[in-house]
């Protein structure tokens, strides 16, 4: 795993009021979404009509809900928990005494 420095604080991205950003970062766009005092990074799209979910929500679940068709996907794992079997690409997010960091498979867009 290849940990990339998003943010030195969870604080200097410009979340909106349902805690939800879209950035860039290693040459790939990110939705992160702060739950529950935990942040994840998710794709900024949804796998099944691309609605953003940056224009989305986040229910009481800690799930995030696409702006379109309410499709819901699990913050932590990607599943969705609607019932219509999609999958949302996630990737893990700390956050150190240095910085934010979201983690990467080594090999991916130019890593390791």
């Amino acid at each position: 795993m290849e940990w990339i420095k998003i943010a030195e604080a969870p604080d200097e991205f410009l979340w909106n009021d349902r805690n939800l950003v879209e950035i860039e970062a290693a040459g790939r766009s990110f939705c992160l979404a702060r739950h529950n005092g935990k942040l994840f990074a998710v794709a900024p799209k949804c796998p099944h009509a691309s609605g953003r979910f940056v224009h989305g929500a986040i229910d009481g679940q800690g799930n995030v809900v696409c702006p379109l068709h309410r499709y819901k996907f699990c913050l932590a794992n990607g599943r969705n928990v609607s019932g219509e079997g999609y999958y949302l690409k996630h990737w893990p997010v700390e956050v150190r005494d240095d910085g934010v960091y979201v983690g990467m498979q080594k090999g991916l867009f130019g890593l390791g």
